[in-house]
């Protein structure tokens, strides 16, 4: 009598999405997941909630993502749009440096819903579980209005001091809460914040050593926006075919025929 078939076996569970389910447990629903890379997982998180739920995913001791990693802001002014004009140029290198007339209107009709003044400026956590050896990423927007604003999570990971200042210094986002919040990166009378997207490339002022005065002096911007414009080839006398045929090199001769 020949042995029985064996039964197939059970598929493994998919501990990826279990771990995931568990972070919208701990959260008690309070994030929303959003489109990542293979092997990320990211989730949207409002911001008047933003201290409860990282507390949520640090003590759960199904998740203990007691490291943060890093801690980094965004400026989606204009966020979805190219600043050429037009579909044949790319929205990458060269045109990123064009302004004025060339800049896009409005953003196309397929932007994402980032692009609106409410949702300019955001903030993003990169956590990490040692125990579980897994990651996760966060961001919550910042609450609409100017400064933007948003509660520090300084009480939930220490770590969080410096990199909230530096998002405060580059970004102008406050940190409600945070104990000692003043710029890192830049000089104590610096106006502005230089990673925002409506921040001139050249700045606002220049710094210099006046030799009468004996002190380094704040003056106006003295040189002019420099444009970057992709090099543009005509269509002209250049590329005539008569001249290029005069210019090309004689062809070499036959194999076996003497020269002359």
């Amino acid at each position: 009598m020949s042995d029985p078939t064996p039964a197939a076996a059970a598929p493994a569970p998919d501990r990826f999405a279990q771990f995931a389910a568990a972070i919208v447990d701990a959260a008690n629903g309070r994030v929303t997941p959003v489109g990542a890379l293979p092997g990320e997982l990211a989730f949207d998180v409002e911001a008047d909630v933003i201290v409860e739920v990282c507390a949520a995913l640090r003590d759960d001791p199904r998740l203990r993502f007691e490291v943060l990693t890093d801690l980094s802001g965004i400026d989606y002014l204009t966020y979805g749009r190219d600043e050429w004009n037009t579909h044949d140029a790319t929205g990458t290198g060269f045109s990123r440096g064009v302004a004025g007339r060339y800049r896009a209107e409005a953003p196309p009709a397929d932007a994402p819903a980032a692009t609106t003044p409410e949702r300019r400026f955001a903030v993003v956590y990169h956590l990490l579980s040692i125990e579980a050896n897994r990651r996760v990423r966060l961001r919550a927007y910042c609450a609409p209005g100017e400064p933007p604003m948003i509660d520090s999570v300084v009480d939930v990971w220490s770590g969080a001091n410096w990199f909230e200042r530096e998002v405060f210094d580059l970004f102008g986002v406050l940190f409600r809460g945070h104990p000692d919040l003043r710029r890192i990166l830049t000089d104590y009378g610096f106006i502005g914040h230089p990673f925002r997207k409506d921040f001139p490339l050249i700045g606002h002022v220049e710094v210099r050593y006046d030799p009468e005065k004996r002190r380094v002096v704040y003056e106006p911007v003295s040189i002019e926006a420099r444009v970057l414009v992709p090099r543009v080839i005509r269509d002209d006398h250049r590329y005539e075919a008569a001249l290029s045929a005069r210019s090309a090199p004689a062809a070499p001769p036959a194999p076996g025929k003497p020269n002359g």
